[in-house]
């Protein structure tokens, strides 16, 4: 809970305001979970408890509305639910990546200002091309910065943080599902290094907003108890 709602709660009504989406619903396989969303209104689906990650999910989704429905999408945005500060306008610019024909898979980066994001390895750091790709994701602070010293790494060299959506083209969605685990990605536990090492381009979006993930008890703590 975050100020009387719950986290799931606020994501789900974050993402309401972003007038491109077509269709939004909350994937789960926990019935708890279910029973919340339907409660405050809103679209949920329950899908295998044998999933590994959102992308599987979200590919699981694809597939059943598919084929109940006959219902066909351009674009797949999976939002993560330990998100409850996205802004509407962040899953507007990751669909607006896909006006480039050759954008099968997008996400968004930002600016880090803070030493402490860059030694927290649950703040995911991206290293971009000059065509806005994703050169690599990884935990620690990347690139090293040869005979500098740390506390003034900030100032130094402009590093990005990972902001946890991702949008892709659902044949892409698709195939990505059904690469098998790749060394790097055991090696840093972040999924989208299979992609990378299988030759597929993630196209990257800077955002100007601070959207921050609550992955532990502690980044909670920093929620409820910060100022105003």
């Amino acid at each position: 809970m975050i100020d009387g709602k719950s986290m799931i709660r606020r994501v789900y009504e974050q993402a309401s305001g972003c007038s491109l989406l077509t269709d939004l619903l909350v994937a789960t396989d926990d019935e708890q979970i279910e029973r919340h969303v339907k409660d405050f209104g809103g679209r949920v689906i329950m899908t295998s408890g044998l999933i590994r990650s959102g992308t599987e999910r979200c590919n699981e989704v694809i597939k059943m509305l598919s084929q109940k429905n006959h219902e066909q999408y351009d674009i797949v945005i999976n939002i993560q639910g330990d998100e409850p500060f996205i802004h509407p306008l962040q899953i507007a610019h990751i669909a607006g990546c896909f006006q480039d024909r050759n954008v099968t898979i997008a996400t968004l980066v930002k600016k880090i200002i803070s030493e402490e994001d860059l030694k927290d390895p649950n703040v995911v750091k991206v290293l971009l091309d000059n065509h806005s790709r994703a050169i690599y994701f990884s935990r620690v602070a990347l690139p090293y910065l040869r005979g500098k010293e740390d506390q003034n790494r900030i100032n130094l060299h402009t590093f990005f943080k990972h902001v946890g959506i991702y949008g892709y083209t659902p044949d892409i969605l698709h195939e990505i599902t059904g690469l098998a685990v790749s060394s790097l990605e055991k090696a840093e536990s972040l999924e989208q290094l299979r992609w990378i090492e299988n030759g597929y381009s993630i196209y990257v979006r800077e955002t100007e907003f601070e959207s921050i993930a609550i992955d532990t008890p502690e980044d909670l703590l920093k929620i409820t108890n910060r100022p105003g």
